[in-house]
Order: structure tokens, then sequence, then C-alpha cells
């Protein structure tokens, strides 16, 4: 478990960094340059998904409450939601228009979804840590930017674009699930 809540911790920490601390934000970008920042920042992010997925693996689970059989499909459905959003935060779309943080929202629902499907130690970490991580996120990212601009709607086509691109995504996620968590998506 252990392993897991650090990955989970070096996650966080690392995306806190720009909002909660960005002194320390500007004097690592001024020490290693643009290129070194992102590279350092990505190797971080590297890192806690290995110790997440690592410490998942490697946790012995121990029940905390059951999960409630008539939630399982809603809960499948919000997993389908989270991972819809997740693809609008990088392309435009309407939907943009109606959430400020499209990501950051995929991430809390999929974390609710999990804490519906799952009722162990290692999922209450994983999931429900994530979960509060997102919604602390978008309280600060709103403090530090201050006002919504909100773009322009796209075209029909690229909202289609969108959902196709969400529906493979979650293909490749169920065909991955057992490999990433040793559990599969049933």
């Amino acid at each position: 478990m252990v392993l897991l809540l650090l990955g989970v911790l070096l996650f966080a920490g690392v995306h806190f960094v720009p909002s909660l601390a960005p002194a320390f934000k500007a004097s690592w970008h001024k020490r290693l340059g643009e290129g070194g920042y992102k590279g350092t920042f990505s190797l971080l992010l590297l890192l806690s998904f290995a110790l997440m997925i690592l410490g998942w693996r490697s946790a012995e689970p121990t029940f905390v409450y059951l999960p409630v059989p008539a939630l399982h499909h809603p809960a499948l459905l919000l997993l389908v939601i989270a991972f819809l959003l997740m693809v609008v935060s990088s392309r435009n779309s309407r939907l943009c228009l109606i959430i400020r943080h499209p990501q950051l929202t995929g991430v809390a629902l999929w974390g609710l979804a999990h804490l519906l499907l799952n009722g162990d130690s290692r999922a209450l970490v994983l999931f429900g840590t994530l979960a509060i991580w997102a919604l602390l996120e978008m309280i600060a990212i709103n403090k530090r930017e201050g006002a919504w601009i909100k773009g322009e709607p796209p075209s029909w086509a690229a909202e289609l674009l969108t959902v196709i691109i969400t529906a493979v995504l979650v293909g490749l996620i169920i065909s991955i699930h057992p490999w990433i968590s040793g559990m599969p998506v049933t």
C-alpha cells in the first residue's frame, strides 16, 4: 500500500506545483528551461503512474464496504462519460462551454465510478484520493486563472470525431485494464 500511496501523492504533488507553488515552478523552469521543466514534470508523472500500478498490484486489499450491485451499470456509464470528458479536454467541444475543467471533472467521475464498483482499501486510496485531488485542483486553477473565457462551439463533425475517439479509447482501456490492474472490466 506504501507504493500506491507514494504514487498518488507524487502525482498530486507534481500537479499542484503550478497552482500552489508558483515560485518553485518558476525556479524549476528557470533552472532547467522549458524543455527540462516539461521533461522532468513528465518523468515524475510516469514514475507516479508506475508506483500506482505497482502499488495497486502488490497491495493486499481489505474490504471496507460492499459495492451496491444495482449501481454497477450506472458506474460503467459514468466511466464512459469520464473518458468522454478526458477526450474533450484536448479537443474543442460544446461540453467545454458547459464544463470548465473537463479533464479534471472526468478524473473525479472516474474516481467516483471506481468507488461505486470497488469497496476495498486500495480503491479508497487510489480512486478516492485522485477524485479529491481533481476537485481541489479545479479550485486551485480557478483561483489562479480567474474568470472563465469560453471558446466557440465546433462543427458537429468535430463532435462526432470526439465521440469516435472516446469509443476507441474506451475499447483500448477495456483491453488493457486486466494487464494494468489485474482485474477485467465486467
